[in-house]
């Protein structure tokens, strides 16, 4: 079959050169894996990988009820009167790792 159609896309230009170090260290050019992509949606008739919310995400004080908030902040104490905490220094580490912030 003949390739004679373009897809044109903007994209983070980090994310972009993130993806074309390990997409060269595999040996395929981003065409080719733009295509095995396309080629996945096509035979899957869905997106190749799963598209959830985590539920380990930070949560907004706004999205959440004051019953919910206390709850939150019950468990919380709870937590640290028995001990389950981590420093503050490691929470850092951990939403770099986890959320990249």
């Amino acid at each position: 079959m003949a390739k004679n159609a373009s897809v044109f896309t903007r994209v983070d230009p980090v994310v972009k050169e993130q993806a074309e170090n390990v997409l060269n260290q595999l040996g395929i050019s981003m065409a080719t894996a733009m295509e095995m992509y396309l080629r996945q949606i096509a035979m899957q008739r869905k997106i190749p990988f799963e598209i959830a919310l985590s539920n380990d995400k930070p949560i907004a004080y706004g999205a959440i009820t004051d019953g919910q908030f206390n709850s939150l902040m019950e468990q919380s104490f709870a937590e640290y009167k028995n001990g389950e905490t981590i420093s503050a220094e490691e929470v850092e580490r951990e939403m770099n790792r986890k959320y990249g912030l």
